[in-house]
């Protein structure tokens, strides 16, 4: 799988119903990870970091056993575009490596994060 569509289905799965913003944050955090040491070196091995097991994986839509094929046209030509795209744009999550959705609690979530769209972003797991 190209890299092209490894981000475009990330950003679909995870932002699809953000704006520019919110899919532009989602990118950089898989850049962000690409660039760390402590994670895998490509984007796709960073997406699929974890395999396939339900709740072992990085990125909830990889290992939750529905379909990966996108559905929403509009959604995906948009997610599309930012994966094209997402490098041209300064970081507007200033170097976050960790996400959740904004109606979630998880127990690794600390107090310190940038709300970004739907997604609170975080640079550390624990602050």
């Amino acid at each position: 799988m190209t890299v092209l569509m490894c981000m475009a289905l990330n950003i679909y799965f995870e932002a699809r119903n953000q704006d520019w913003d919110g899919q532009l944050a989602v990118a950089h955090v898989v850049q962000n990870r690409v660039l760390d040491s402590r994670f895998p070196n490509t984007h796709c091995s960073v997406i699929k970091d974890g395999g396939e097991r339900r709740h072992q994986c990085q990125f909830s839509w990889y290992c939750d056993g529905k379909s990966d094929d996108p559905r929403d046209v509009r959604a995906w030509r948009n997610a599309m575009q930012v994966a094209r795209s997402f490098w041209k744009y300064e970081d507007p999550t200033n170097g976050a490596l960790f996400y959740h959705a904004d109606y979630v609690q998880p127990i690794w979530a600390g107090t310190n994060y940038n709300v970004i769209g739907a997604h609170k972003f975080y640079y550390e797991l624990y602050d």
